[in-house]
């Protein structure tokens, strides 16, 4: 048997804050060999990326790390300084991080990004740089690459952003490969492209950890899974076993909760709810290139329409043009059966992808969700104000003492709540979801979708729900729409479009689903 890649023997991890300690991560251990992945599930704030970090000295100032043994390919990764620790990064492992878009320079182009980091770790001559470049984003799956080499990251859909990161980290042909939510980003088909991917890096010998709260995921290319929560392993061993045996009570709740394709949807009674908003015939260019061709679709009080497709299939342009954070280059928008509101803010609100690009840095949660509640009930005597926060910061399943946290020092699945939190406060009539629930584990996933859900009842807002993830748009949507290249493809009731499709690319999505999302 080879020798491991990586070694690691009770990590510990804590953050000093305020002249005390808060323990991450307690008693982690595991070994990945050339050729292996090794997964890390578990829910958000587990200590599943801040595990992964200690291997590449990308935690912050203020963690104290210690360990029996930390050691890459045989060297002590305890107490290298930071010139040592750039000689790692690229080289010794890479590293696929799960904020694509803060992760990439928004002034640079996509080939910048890719050129820098072929010249940091040396792996083409500078003459070769382009076609390095280029060979690498074809090995991301990444669409028309010679087209997006030019791009910036926010002409580009999140599925792609993510291909693009995907593309950097594997510049320097690491042995160990870090990869952070890989695949929260993408629809099933091009995820099983990325998954390909990772099986052929697999078999070429390089030693693969990956970090995902997505078991169908977990279920195709772990050999090996570590289950954490609270920062600690609570079960551990050979894939098969252990999400196909779970021997832990909270392993089994974590696969009980994944919204299954082949369960239940809702009733198909969505037309016989009042339309409150008409996207007629709209078609949106960006620079020549056309993002939208006549797509027409409507949303219903109390209703969700999920929406559907590859990414740059024009989902999230679509999203933002019924917001009315983008304008069609052709079509309209009808809103006229909205309810008057002081502010279009209060009436259409968004849930962006990558929840910390839409927060300010300054501010702290309370003070993000403060904010929307400011628009919706004007100012408030503090206590009650600090009241209301707390009550939605325990509503999307938050500790209200976040409150007095920075976004950036939350997981990532946390983010996603409190920009889940800051949308619904202002109890809007719409509400555009741009993949709500990408970012959080499946047990989270489930409270979310039933927060969502319960809301709709309770106050009659329509949901235009984006996701790529086939078994959660069957759990919320009582229609859905298909696009495909910009156009729209199939549209109808779910239970019809899901389980009846007519469409071959329909089809095809669902053919994609991952074999443990299907399981009954």
């Amino acid at each position: 048997m080879n020798a491991p890649l990586v070694h690691v023997r009770n990590l510990r991890v804590s953050f000093e804050a305020h002249g005390q300690l808060r323990r991450a991560v307690s008693g982690v251990s595991f070994d990945v060999r050339p050729g292996e992945c090794v997964a890390l599930v578990g829910e958000s704030g587990s200590g599943k990326s801040v595990s992964a970090r200690c291997l590449i000295g990308l935690n912050s100032p203020n963690a104290r790390i210690e360990a029996d043994a930390l050691e890459l390919d045989g060297q002590n990764l305890l107490g290298l300084g930071e010139r040592a620790w750039r000689g790692i990064r690229g080289q010794g492992v890479g590293y696929i991080l799960q904020d694509a878009l803060v992760s990439l320079d928004p002034l640079r182009t996509i080939g910048q990004e890719l050129e820098e980091a072929i010249r940091a770790t040396g792996s083409a001559p500078r003459g070769a740089l382009r076609a390095r470049g280029l060979e690498l984003l074809a090995q991301a799956q990444m669409p028309e690459p010679a087209t997006r080499y030019g791009e910036y990251p926010a002409q580009l859909s999140g599925g792609l952003r993510q291909r693009a990161l995907i593309a950097t980290a594997i510049a320097g042909r690491p042995p160990v490969l870090i990869a952070d939510e890989p695949t929260t980003a993408l629809d099933v088909s091009v995820q099983q492209e990325i998954l390909a991917l990772f099986a052929e890096l697999k078999r070429q010998g390089i030693a693969l950890i990956l970090i995902s709260h997505d078991l169908g995921v977990v279920s195709r290319l772990a050999d090996r899974v570590l289950v954490l929560r609270q920062g600690q392993v609570v079960e551990s061993g050979d894939m098969a076993r252990v999400l196909h045996h779970p021997t832990h009570e909270y392993t089994r709740s974590l696969i009980d909760a994944i919204p299954h394709f082949d369960g239940p949807g809702l009733a198909a009674d969505a037309g016989s709810a009042p339309v409150i908003l008409h996207a007629d015939d709209i078609s949106k260019r960006f620079a020549g290139r056309e993002a939208l061709r006549g797509v027409s679709i409507e949303l219903r009080r109390g209703r969700t329409l999920g929406l559907v497709g590859e990414s740059g299939s024009g989902k999230t342009t679509l999203a933002r043009i019924v917001a009315g954070l983008e304008t069609a280059s052709e079509g309209r928008i009808r809103t006229e059966a909205l309810a008057p509101a002081p502010s279009r803010a209060r009436t259409i609100q968004f849930v962006h992808q990558d929840p910390l690009s839409a927060f300010d840095p300054r501010y702290t949660v309370g003070r993000v969700i403060g904010e929307a509640l400011w628009l919706r009930f004007g100012r408030e005597p503090a206590a009650r104000h600090e009241e209301r926060i707390a009550v939605w910061l325990g509503k999307v399943g938050l500790d209200p003492a976040l409150a007095a946290r920075r976004p950036l020092t939350l997981s990532g699945g946390q983010r996603q709540r409190v920009a889940i939190a800051r949308a619904l406060a202002v109890e809007p009539q719409v509400v555009v979801l741009d993949e709500p629930v990408s970012a959080l584990d499946v047990s989270v996933q489930k409270q979310i979708l039933a927060l969502i859900a319960a809301l709709q009842r309770e106050t009659g807002v329509a949901c235009l729900f984006i996701s790529h993830d086939l078994g959660v748009i069957r759990q919320v949507s009582h229609q859905v729409a298909v696009l495909r290249h910009g156009e729209l493809r199939e549209y109808g009731d779910a239970a019809e479009v899901l389980g009846r499709p007519r469409d071959p690319y329909t089809r095809q999505l669902i053919a994609a689903v991952p074999a443990l999302a299907r399981a009954a």
